[in-house]
């Protein structure tokens, strides 16, 4: 995927990936923030004109100090989507970047076409508490986010040795930059009340959930599917919470057999 880096009327300047021609569709990662490696985006792009820009604090992007709550971020992600000069895009959101999606549709029900939320962040239920990411040891992250924890540590650390002094030091330094953002939104819990808003979500809406996701487990996407108007959800087998990764073929399909 190509990228280049774009400016929003907030001031916050962000980069891109791009790649593909077709419908537009907006893809918001998670706290983790894009890998080196995005399969499942480079499937879309032969079908889609994929966009998949990186939060301030994330990579490239900067202005990470002019966002600083939920509605920040949500309005962010127009302004995003308003400097692209894009339309009704789809959007789709995995984990937060599915939590600040669906915050975005329901702020703007007409603006999109259809809403994927993967494996999504955002709702609370107090009898299936989400464990702390943000106490997590650095070989912990793919315990809980992979099916496959030596293919995940792989994925997570971009191959680097985490026995090795100085690489341990670099992934603290990028996780830790990384979680300091998501923690606006994600910390003490990942509860900013969006269940009280989802009623607003008027998008045909696909979640998409590894049913053996250990993070947010598969009781969430349930209730999900109770409190938008117009969801359909689907399950993932062999698959945690980073099911586009661990299962990309399944998931594109279900993708675009979704958006059509």
């Amino acid at each position: 995927m190509m990228s280049r880096t774009i400016a929003t009327k907030r001031g916050t300047n962000v980069r891109v990936f791009e790649a593909g021609s077709g419908a537009p569709l907006v893809f918001l990662h998670g706290a983790g923030g894009l890998l080196a490696e995005n399969p499942f985006l480079d499937r879309l792009a032969e079908r889609y004109h994929i966009f998949a820009p990186e939060l301030p604090g994330y990579g490239e992007s900067t202005g990470d100090t002019l966002l600083e709550d939920m509605l920040d971020f949500a309005l962010h992600g127009w302004d995003v989507i308003a400097a692209l000069g894009l339309t009704k895009p789809h959007l789709m959101g995995h984990s937060m970047g599915g939590m600040i999606a669906a915050e975005m549709a329901c702020i703007a029900p007409n603006d999109l076409a259809k809403l994927v939320l993967v494996a999504s962040a955002g709702l609370w239920i107090p009898e299936y508490p989400i464990p702390d990411i943000f106490s997590f040891l650095p070989h912990e992250f793919a315990h809980y986010l992979f099916v496959d924890r030596a293919q995940g540590e792989a994925l997570l650390t971009g191959g680097l040795d985490l026995s090795n002094p100085e690489a341990l030091s670099q992934f603290y330094i990028a996780n830790s930059r990384r979680l300091s953002m998501a923690s606006k939104i994600l910390f003490p819990i990942p509860n900013r009340r969006l269940s009280k808003r989802l009623y607003r979500l008027m998008a045909p809406t696909l979640i998409i959930w590894g049913r053996q996701d250990r993070l947010i487990p598969p009781v969430y996407a349930e209730r999900f599917r109770a409190l938008i108007p117009h969801a359909e959800l689907l399950f993932i087998d062999q698959a945690a919470h980073m099911v586009p990764y661990e299962q990309p073929i399944e998931f594109v399909a279900a993708v675009s057999h979704f958006l059509g």
